[in-house]
């Protein structure tokens, strides 16, 4: 497996690796190892990944490995190419919104709509507990981006348990759109489908945890 070491001048040749045609189909599984490995020296570029190390997780669970949300996004370059290959997974498909929740998820969102050509809009859901249950609402100034037939691409930077991507999607079917589909940033969860709509995502990696 190549190693990749990144620099300043690294988002744009990464880029152009990303958005190389497609490989031939006996390739194709080599490069998407290839492709996954240049994702995570990526984050490990921003401080996000932690590979190889001791993380004591709020749970009281401890893991070698470890993802601080927070940091995923914070490398502009960077953020922008990852987003373009999610804009470009889903070119194909026609899309009216691109909808997400989280500051994270919403910096990785823009990068996505500003690269789709369909030139969708960004719109956000909020987190909440009601009646002891989760559950996501869309702002009032942003219902009238999702109605009757409005495609929608969910996208989130990490998911886990894919309960917050579970609820933006009946949240969108509520209001009468359709999701197209789900693309994330890195997937944690064993689940390559929610709600019958496949995950893109380009990290697919769990963390084993352990207790002492």
């Amino acid at each position: 497996m190549p190693t990749f070491e990144l620099t300043r001048r690294a988002p744009t040749v990464i880029l152009e690796r990303l958005m190389a045609p497609p490989p031939r189909q006996s390739d194709s599984q080599m490069d998407a190892e290839v492709r996954e490995k240049i994702h995570l020296e990526i984050l490990k570029r921003t401080g996000a990944y932690h590979a190889n190390d001791h993380v004591l997780l709020p749970s009281g669970h401890h893991t070698s490995e470890y993802i601080e949300k927070t940091l995923v996004t914070t490398e502009a370059s960077f953020t922008e190419g990852l987003g373009a290959v999610i804009a470009k997974h889903f070119a194909q498909w026609p899309i009216d919104v691109v909808l997400s929740t989280g500051p994270g998820a919403l910096i990785l969102s823009h990068c996505v709509a500003r690269a789709h050509p369909s030139r969708p809009t960004l719109a956000y859901g909020t987190k909440g507990v009601s009646g002891g249950k989760r559950r996501v609402t869309l702002p009032v100034e942003f219902q009238r981006f999702i109605r009757t037939g409005t495609k929608v691409l969910i996208v989130e930077d990490l998911v886990s348990s894919g309960t917050t991507v579970r609820l933006l999607s009946q949240l969108v079917e509520e209001l009468g759109g359709q999701v197209i589909g789900i693309g994330a940033l890195w997937r944690r969860t064993k689940k390559s489908v929610i709600d019958g709509k496949e995950i893109f995502s380009l990290v697919s990696r769990d963390f084993p945890t352990y207790t002492i």
